[in-house]
C-alpha cells in the first residue's frame, strides 16, 4: 500500500486463465504497487480463448471459488460479459484506472488482442504490465544452440531442466487494507448460463471434480505425498489411479506450473517422492510448455498441418462413423470406454486419448480437426495449445510427431494397459460379465461365452464398425502416396 502524497493509483487486474491467488505475479505486483485494485474477469464467448461445452461448466465453478478466495482478502471480483477490448477500455474509463495488469496469453488471437489493448492504453497514459504466470519459461526463452525454438520434445526438456524457471513463486497475498469501490456493478454469474440445464449432461461432473484453487493445491499435495509412488510405471494404466488429474486445474490456471515445479522439487528433497516418478511427472508438465512453445512459433497449428505434405492426405470424413466414435459405439471396447468416460466425466485418461485419436485418424480416416473440435467441446481440461499439438502428434503431421505408421491396435492396447478389463467394465457396463480373455475383442468369443455374459453383438453392444487390419493397410497406403509426392 502506498503511503506517499502522490495521486492515488487504481489498477485493473484482469484475470484470464489464471484463476488463483497463489503464484499470481500480476496480482502480486498490482497489490504491491497500487492504492486500489479492481479484479475483473471478462467473459467473451466469441474469443478464441473462451471455453466450450464442458469447459463452461468448469469456468462457472472456478469463478465462484475465486470470488470466495478474493472476498477473504477484501477484494471483490467484478464479472463483466462482452468483447474483451470494449469492456476493458470502458472499465479503465469508468474507474479512472492508472494501470492495468495481466498474466500473458499465447493463443494467436489473444496475443493480438493484448497488443492492441496495450497500445491503446499506453496512448491514454495508462501503465500496462504483463507477466509470465502460466508457463515455466516463456516460448522465446528456451532456444537451441543455434538460437531457434525446439521442435522435438526431448532436447526441449533437457534445455528446460538446465535453465530452470526464470523466477520463484509469488506468494499468496494476505488480506488487503486497500480502498475499495462501493458498487462494482458486477454481472451475476448465473445470468451467463454457463451450466447445462436441459438436459444437464454434466450431472456426473460434480462427482468427479471440485474446481478451484484450494482443490488444486490439495490435489497436488496428496499426489506428492504418496500418490506419485507408481506414476512412472502406472501412468499409462487407465484401470488404476496413478496420475495427478491436475490437467483441468492447470487449464484454468487454478494452479501454476511453477507451483508444481517447486513443490515437486521440494518433495524430492524431503524424500516423499523419488526422482524417477517425480521427473517423469515433471516431464509431462513440460509437455504443456512445449505445446505452447509450438503454438507461439506456429500460430497456424490449430488449423494447418505443420508438415505441409499432410495437406494432400485423402481424409475420409464419414459422418456416421465419426458419430459412432463420439458416442462410444465403435465396437472396440477400449475406444468406447474412453469416449464414454469423456462424456460422463469431461476427462479421459491420457493413454486412452492416444488410442481413440489414433482410431479416429488412422482407422476411420477422419481429419484430425474433427477430433480436436470434439475434445475442445467435451474436455474440462481443453487447452488450445495442448489440444492442437497433441492431435497433430498422433496424426504424424506435427512437431516431434509419432510416425504415421505408428497405428495403435485397439485390442492389444486394451490388453496391455487394461489387462483385467477393469476400465472397460466401468464405462462399458454391457460388457461387465465378459471374461478378461475376450473383453477387448468380444467378437472373438464363442457364442456360449457371449450368451453367458448377456452380450448380443449388434444388439446390446455393436459389432466392430470396421476391420482394424484393413483400415491400417488403407491408411499406410494413403500415407505412402503423400510421402512419395
Amino acid at each position: 500500500m502506498r503511503t506517499d502524497n502522490m495521486a492515488k493509483s487504481t489498477t485493473i487486474l484482469w484475470f484470464r486463465r489464471d484463476l488463483r491467488v497463489t503464484d499470481n505475479p500480476a496480482l502480486h505486483a498490482a497489490l504491491a504497487q497500487s492504492d486500489q485494485v479492481i479484479p475483473v474477469f471478462i467473459y467473451d464467448d466469441a474469443a478464441q480463448t473462451a471455453p466450450s461445452g464442458a469447459g463452461r461448466w468448469w469456468l462457472h465453478h472456478s469463478l465462484a471459488a475465486l470470488k470466495e478466495t478474493l472476498a477473504r482478502l477484501g477484494l471483490p471480483l467484478m464479472l463483466r460479459r462482452g468483447d474483451e477490448k470494449t469492456v476493458l477500455t470502458a472499465l479503465t474509463e469508468e474507474y479512472g484506472a492508472t494501470a492495468c495488469y495481466w498474466n500473458r496469453r499465447y493463443e494467436p488471437t489473444a496475443i493480438e488482442t493484448d497488443k492492441t489493448l496495450k497500445a491503446e492504453m499506453l496512448s491514454r497514459d495508462i501503465r500496462v504490465e504483463s507477466f509470465n504466470g502460466n508457463l515455466i519459461r516463456e516460448p522465446w526463452e528456451v532456444k537451441t544452440g543455434a538460437g531457434n525454438h525446439y521442435r522435438v520434445f526431448t532436447p526441449f526438456w533437457r534445455a528446460l531442466q538446465k535453465i530452470g524457471p526464470a523466477r520463484t513463486q509469488a506468494p499468496a497475498p494476505n488480506s488487503q487494507p486497500l480502498e475499495q469501490c462501493s458498487d462494482r456493478d458486477s454481472d451475476d454469474i448465473e445470468n451467463w448460463n454457463l451450466l447445462p440445464k436441459q438436459p444437464n449432461w454434466a450431472v456426473g461432473f460434480a462427482k468427479e471434480w471440485n474446481p478451484g484453487e484450494d482443490a488444486a493445491l490439495a490435489k497436488l499435495d496428496a499426489f506428492l505425498d504418496g500418490g506419485a509412488d507408481r506414476y512412472a510405471d502406472g501412468r499409462d494404466r487407465p484401470d488404476i489411479e496413478a496420475t495427478s488429474r491436475l490437467s483441468p486445474h492447470l487449464a484454468f490456471g487454478e494452479i501454476s506450473p511453477l507451483t508444481i515445479w517447486e513443490r515437486t522439487h521440494a518433495a524430492i528433497a524431503a524424500g516423499t517422492v523419488d526422482e524417477t516418478n517425480a521427473f517423469k511427472f515433471l516431464s509431462q508438465i513440460a509437455w504443456r510448455d512445449f505445446s505452447y512453445n509450438l503454438l507461439f512459433h506456429h500460430p497456424q497449428l490449430p488449423n494447418t498441418p505443420l508438415k505441409p505434405e499432410f495437406e494432400d492426405y485423402p481424409w475420409q470424413d464419414n459422418e456416421e462413423r465419426i458419430n459412432a466414435w463420439q458416442s462410444g459405439q465403435t465396437g472396440y471396447p477400449i475406444v468406447d470406454a474412453g469416449m464414454r468416460q469423456l462424456w460422463k466425466t469431461g476427462w479421459m485418461h491420457n493413454r486412452v486419448r492416444m488410442v481413440v485419436a489414433s482410431f479416429l485418424i488412422k482407422d476411420i480416416g477422419a481429419h484430425w480437426r474433427n477430433g480436436l473440435a470434439w475434445f475442445e467441446d467435451t474436455l474440462v481440461d481443453a487447452d488450445l495449445a495442448n489440444n492442437c499439438a497433441s492431435w497433430q502428434w498422433v496424426a504424424g503431421s506435427g512437431a516431434d510427431a509419432a510416425p504415421f505408421f505408428r497405428i495403435f491396435n485397439p485390442v492389444t492396447q486394451g490388453e496391455k494397459f487394461d489387462p483385467e478389463g477393469t476400465y472397460v467394465r466401468e464405462f462399458v457396463p454391457e460388457l461387465g460379465d465378459m471374461p478378461k480373455k475376450y473383453i477387448h475383442a468380444p467378437w472373438t468369443a464363442p457364442d456360449e461365452i457371449l450368451a453367458e455374459a448377456g452380450v448380443t453383438l449388434g444388439e446390446n453392444y455393436p459389432k466392430p464398425m470396421l476391420d482394424h487390419k484393413a483400415a491400417r493397410d488403407f491408411a499406410l497406403a494413403a500415407y505412402k502416396t503423400i510421402r512419395n509426392k
